[in-house]
């Protein structure tokens, strides 16, 4: 993905990454904030909570 997120100075090339990994066989997200959340049961109650987090994250950001 090329460009730039508002709070970059410089323009600079970003690469998404699968979110979703196994640690000790079970299924976790990472954010960007460098926490893992989780463990899921299965890759589908991950993408919800996937989005919840989202939405959690851009709350918190209008709240600011």
């Amino acid at each position: 993905m090329y460009g730039m997120r508002a709070q970059d100075n410089d323009p600079a090339t970003h690469f998404r990454s699968d979110r979703l990994c196994r640690v000790n066989g079970e299924l976790y997200f990472s954010t960007r904030e460098n926490t893992l959340e989780g463990p899921f049961e299965n890759p589908e109650k991950a993408a919800l909570a996937i989005q919840a987090y989202i939405e959690r994250m851009l709350l918190s950001r209008m709240n600011r």
